[in-house]
């Protein structure tokens, strides 16, 4: 009963049932019986599904200790008990932890399964998505890269696997700003997902929420809002215990709102995401920081630059606390604490942030990432405020140059920066 309500999503319905097995497992088997553990396993499963991950991991400890004493290192009970434990801690933001866990699954299953087995794809995949995690985009390519190519072998070619693959593989190339990759590789795995999924798939709803991330940052923000909401109508019908999947939607379409300049509506939906999550994560986890980044950068729109500094410094706290020195999302945090301080004057503070920004975009992104196109164009605003025109030109150029063979030509990035170029040459050439 359980495994069917869990494939119908119904995760509570199904973490009652496997709480009832369980009672009548306890009662009759010794404390140390390879069912229990099994017992133990799918209500962490259902935990996990639900967000609860603190409960998840306790169960999914409980299970691996009972394996553990199974007379065989690569029983696959244990194996995959490794691996659940890993996925725990790549949902909690504990990456070093779960890459630890997914390489030592990855090592056990090597030696005793052939080189085309769907399980070594499973363990590419995880370690694929915790170097994702991590703002390792070439290196999580790699590895989603072998996933797929075992799975095009072994399985079906409307798998949900090689779905799954195609969709971690856009994800890649969108973090590293190929776009038109990216978007080729998500709607593959919406293709197979809308043949085989049932309408109210979460599966279907992450593809929506991805497909409607690129176009977020191609400027196509209606287009984005659509795909967004497709994404929400899913998550409320099929997740109500699960908040935190919902606060993503209200993230995302709180950020269409913002590309379209209705900050009003950005920054309710924001509010929402951040509410959710200051109920529900601990306190330095990512998505906080996502939340408190994304409303700064409403606060900025608006001109509530005090708030916007909050806000950013906030988000800047908790990836100065998590994240290596080297990640993305430092970098934009640097980059957006930075335009506040060059709103309000304060250039040198400003630049010295922005050429942090810069020097680990150089360090970890490749040399057409929109994000340098950004920073580069940052820079040169300070340039300009401070009256060094040929600097603020040279900037200027090098964001421009970047965009257009990063975005499409209809996008306003491009334009603005034309028009930028155009107010520095009015006053480098009086």
């Amino acid at each position: 009963m359980a495994s069917v309500y869990d494939k119908l999503c119904e995760h509570s319905k199904a973490l009652l049932s496997y709480q009832k097995a369980l009672e009548i497992k306890q009662k009759s088997l010794p404390e140390n019986h390879p069912s229990l553990a099994t017992s133990y396993n799918n209500i962490a499963k259902m935990y996990y599904n639900i967000g609860q991950y603190t409960e998840a991991l306790s169960f999914f400890q409980i299970a691996l200790e009972i394996y553990k004493k199974i007379p065989t290192e690569n029983h696959p009970s244990l194996i995959n008990c490794y691996n659940n434990i890993g996925e725990m801690h790549r949902s909690m933001g504990e990456y070093s932890q779960a890459l630890s866990f997914h390489k030592k699954t990855l090592e056990h299953r090597e030696k005793f399964l052939p080189s085309n087995h769907p399980d070594l794809a499973q363990s590419f995949n995880n370690i694929g998505l915790v170097h994702h995690n991590m703002g390792q985009y070439s290196d999580a390519l790699s590895f989603h890269q072998k996933a797929l190519e075992i799975r095009e072998k072994a399985l079906p070619s409307n798998h949900s696997d090689v779905a799954q693959s195609y969709n971690n593989i856009g994800s890649a190339y969108h973090s590293m700003g190929q776009y038109s990759e990216a978007l080729l590789c998500y709607r593959k795995a919406l293709e197979i997902r809308e043949e085989i999924l049932a309408p109210n798939h979460l599966d279907l709803a992450n593809s929506y929420t991805n497909i409607g991330g690129v176009l977020d940052d191609q400027g196509e923000y209606s287009n984005a809002l659509l795909f967004y909401n497709k994404a929400l109508e899913i998550h409320r019908k099929t997740l109500p215990s699960n908040p935190c999947s919902i606060a993503i939607s209200y993230n995302n379409i709180g950020e269409a709102y913002r590309g379209l300049e209705k900050y009003s509506e950005a920054l309710e939906f924001h509010q929402k995401a951040l509410e959710i999550r200051e109920k529900n994560l601990r306190e330095n986890h990512s998505e906080l920081a996502q939340s408190y980044n994304n409303i700064g950068l409403v606060y900025h729109k608006m001109g509530q630059n005090s708030e916007a500094l909050i806000f950013h410094q906030r988000a800047l706290e908790i990836r100065e606390k998590t994240l290596t020195p080297n990640h993305s999302d430092l970098a934009n945090s640097y980059n957006n604490v930075a335009s506040v301080f060059d709103d309000q004057r304060e250039y040198s503070k400003a630049l010295s942030l922005y050429n942090k920004a810069l020097e680990i975009y150089k360090k970890t992104l490749p040399p057409n990432h929109s994000s340098f196109a950004i920073s580069w164009n940052n820079i040169a605003s300070v340039y300009y405020n401070i009256g060094k025109y040929s600097d603020a030109l040279a900037s200027f150029e090098c964001a421009l140059g970047i965009w257009q063979r990063s975005l499409p030509a209809e996008h306003p990035y491009i334009q603005t920066a034309r028009n930028n170029i155009e107010l520095v040459k009015k006053n480098y050439y009086k």
